[in-house]
């Protein structure tokens, strides 16, 4: 595999999945603690108390990367930990830590990009509306200030929001995520304030610092799931969902004129955009980070609400999340995005897979299924920059085993396993691979 001039191989984290420590040196709650204290709504009971004790281990996991040859890492910043109650003040422990882990990156020779935004929203702010409630756009532009002041001069690229298409519907229509809210309108409500405080982070950090900025968006690629035109005409809408209710007024500065007379009809008027807002969300970007885990089969489904589509069964080969295995749609999806938005510079920043990893032998994790993704996905993306499509960055999700939200800890994404009892790091094979790989890449530039 070829890579252009200049791209970086890197893997990703998040606050809430692996730093533990959530009540200490003044970490306030976040949705998430809430969320992972109701009956069932996490499996097993699992919460993010402990999670990989990144917090207190975090010297060890950048020696493990910096062994591993990664040239970036993308991590994201509690901002309960940095500013507890969303609101005032920052809390000094906690800025503090992040700066200890900017700067430990920088002896290391890694890159260090920051999202600011990965789901843990803090609790104080959920209390007073949440992202339903447009002050909390206010409250995160203020939020990104605090943090581009204190971090500004280590950070290589900032990240506004990760999967704001998650936290939207998933958090507040299907209530699976954080705060378990089933609302249609709402949801809405909270896609277009995610939205705008992207644009009023975007602009805060372009004032206190020089490293791009970008946001992070999950695009899955629909495809109709038979040629009846039912099923094309519902694939079209999925695609709506999914990806340019997100993508066009970020890139584009409009909503998706199909979406928007869909969700007038079916769920209201969209009652949170006011005027400029659009501009401000609409504001160019240096960089779009995409995550991509698997495309869906769309059939139609008259009546079954907004959309009347469902997702076909997926065919195998699955990972253990029952995602179907298909690097031809990252490919596909990374030249959709330059024939519609233009040649925008993309980082993967999350791609990855879980399966069901053996115990360790020998020092090391067999995981042949994790190797053979990630060597058929980054061949999807050198595919993709060969073909033109300006793409800089790969981040594997993820650099460790970790807290899958809902799911707790039943499933293994990490290219290093962790021992969830003794806090033990293995590398996987996958990590053993994934080193090669850079090494030989480096070698060629």
């Amino acid at each position: 595999m070829d890579f252009p001039p200049g791209f970086r191989f890197g893997t990703a984290t998040a606050a809430y999945q692996v730093e533990g420590a959530v009540h200490e040196d003044g970490r306030a709650d976040s949705i998430w603690d809430t969320f992972t204290r109701v009956p069932g709504a996490v499996a097993n009971g699992d919460t993010g108390d402990v999670a990989c004790d990144h917090y207190h281990r975090w010297r060890e996991d950048l020696d493990l990367m910096a062994e591993l040859g990664l040239e970036s890492y993308r991590f994201s910043i509690a901002w309960p930990r940095v500013q507890p109650d969303g609101r005032g003040a920052v809390n000094p422990a906690g800025i503090d830590f992040y700066r200890r882990l900017v700067e430990g990156l920088a002896e290391r020779g890694i890159e260090a990009v920051a999202t600011l935004y990965h789901w843990d929203l803090p609790q104080a702010l959920q209390d007073t509306g949440g992202w339903a409630a447009r002050d909390t756009t206010e409250r995160f532009a203020e939020y990104a200030a605090l943090v581009a002041d204190a971090l500004g001069d280590g950070v290589a690229q900032w990240i506004t929001h990760n999967e704001p298409w998650v936290v939207t519907f998933l958090g507040h229509v299907e209530g699976v995520m954080a705060p378990g809210v089933r609302d249609w309108p709402t949801a809405l409500r909270v896609a277009h304030h995610l939205l705008l405080s992207h644009g009023r982070a975007l602009e805060v950090l372009r004032e206190r610092s020089s490293a791009p900025v970008g946001i992070t968006l999950n695009l899955t690629p629909a495809r109709p799931a038979s040629t009846a035109e039912d099923d094309a005409v519902a694939a079209r809408r999925l695609d709506g969902y999914f990806n340019r209710w997100f993508l066009d007024p970020v890139l584009t500065g409009a909503y998706p004129a199909d979406l928007l007379e869909r969700y007038r009809e079916h769920v209201g008027p969209l009652d949170a955009v006011r005027d400029g807002d659009l501009e401000v969300i609409g504001a160019p970007i240096d960089f779009l980070g995409v995550n991509y885990y698997f495309p869906v089969a769309v059939r139609a489904a008259p009546g079954e609400g907004p959309l009347e589509a469902r997702t076909a069964e997926p065919s195998p080969p699955l990972t253990a999340m029952g995602w179907p295995i298909d690097p031809a749609a990252l490919h596909e999806l990374l030249l959709r995005v330059r024939r519609d938005y233009g040649d925008i510079p993309i980082a993967i920043t999350e791609n990855g897979a879980a399966f069901e990893d053996p115990a360790p032998a020998e020092g090391v994790v067999e995981d042949p299924d994790r190797v053979a993704f990630l060597d058929g996905h980054l061949g999807a993306v050198a595919r993709a920059a060969a073909d033109g499509v300006d793409v800089r960055r790969y981040f594997a999700w993820s650099l460790l085993d970790n807290f899958e939200w809902h799911l707790g800890y039943a499933k293994r994404f990490g290219i290093v396993r962790v021992d969830y009892e003794t806090q033990q790091r293995v590398p996987k094979r996958s990590a053993l691979w994934y080193r090669d790989l850079i090494r030989i890449s480096r070698a060629k530039r």
